[in-house]
């Protein structure tokens, strides 16, 4: 597949699931980009619809030996943004956009600060289920939308992947979009990391009762924040969660399953502090961002002993 539109220089911060799905499909698509990773891979592979692609970005290290590009796509965890400061730095220039692709609801918040002044930031919330089963090989599972604040840059952003196999979607009210999105989230991340168990774990009618008492909690935080958002939105999140594969997962189960810190104060905090700051119950979302520390804290002890022992 290769684009009709000009090709652009792309750097993807972040070899994990999204950083290698989105590489692979801007790559194929003909622009020229760059994977910029901590520790190196020798190819980068995507199964996805039945096919392995094989794609041949560049591969990078250290941020000396990179140089401003068109768009950088910023695919990190949201606990580790402080850390792509350095390529941040060095790949941003004068006309450079950058896309958060990131999970919760304060993107730019956290972004801003690392970039030059007056640098174009579009947040962005990815809609699709995959996993990074090893360094440089990912595995797509289903769905493929990026959805973003509808604008100028959106528009660009579109046209950049019009002829890729991802999906642009331009939203006129982001907050509301975001917070739709951690809905996805906000159930299914804690309960399958926490139990280490895949998605089919909300099939069970308990788990699927406690995961709606989960996210009314979370609604009522959202209406509180100016989202407009309602009953119905929860419900639908509920059957995206259904409509992934029963052996698919979420994003924080991998993390723990890997032993790599959690995502849990940028989902299930945001609920918890939106509700401090509005004097809003949530004893759910409370519980579980304590077990989600505890877990956090444990794979933190369990690393340094690995690493001691070594």
């Amino acid at each position: 597949m290769r684009s009709s539109v000009s090709a652009a220089r792309i750097a993807v911060i972040g070899g994990g699931a999204i950083g290698g799905l989105t590489a692979a499909f801007a790559h194929e698509a003909g622009h020229h980009v760059t994977l910029c990773l901590r520790t190196p891979v020798d190819e980068l592979t995507v199964r996805t619809n039945g096919e392995l692609l094989r794609a041949d970005p560049r591969f990078v290290t250290r941020p000396a030996d990179v140089a401003p590009v068109d768009w950088v796509f910023l695919t990190t965890k949201a606990q580790d943004t402080g850390g792509a400061s350095d390529w941040l730095r060095a790949l941003c220039g004068p006309h450079t956009a950058v896309a958060v692709i990131q999970n919760g609801v304060d993107h730019v918040e956290r972004v801003a600060p690392l970039l030059p002044s007056g640098t174009d930031i579009l947040p962005t919330l990815a809609y699709m289920a995959v996993e990074r089963v090893a360094p440089g090989r990912i595995v797509h599972h289903t769905a493929d939308e990026l959805h973003v604040p509808e604008g100028p840059l959106a528009d660009r952003f579109g046209a950049l992947l019009a002829d890729s196999r991802l999906s642009v979607r331009p939203v006129a009210d982001f907050r509301t979009a975001a917070w739709r999105k951690l809905f996805t989230n906000a159930a299914a991340n804690p309960l399958t990391a926490l139990l280490q168990q895949r998605m089919h774990i909300l099939r069970d009618p308990e788990m699927k009762q406690l995961a709606e008492e989960i996210l009314a909690e979370a609604l009522a935080v959202a209406r509180a924040e100016g989202a407009q958002a309602g009953e119905a939105d929860v419900r639908r999140a509920l059957r995206a969660n259904a409509a992934v594969p029963p052996d698919g997962g979420t994003s924080m189960l991998y993390d723990r399953l890997a032993g790599r810190p959690l995502e849990h104060e940028h989902i299930t905090g945001a609920v918890v502090r939106g509700a401090e700051r509005h004097g809003i119950d949530v004893p759910l979302n409370r519980m579980l961002l304590t077990l989600l520390r505890a877990a956090d804290r444990g794979q933190d002890a369990g690393r340094g002993a690995s690493l001691g022992d070594g």
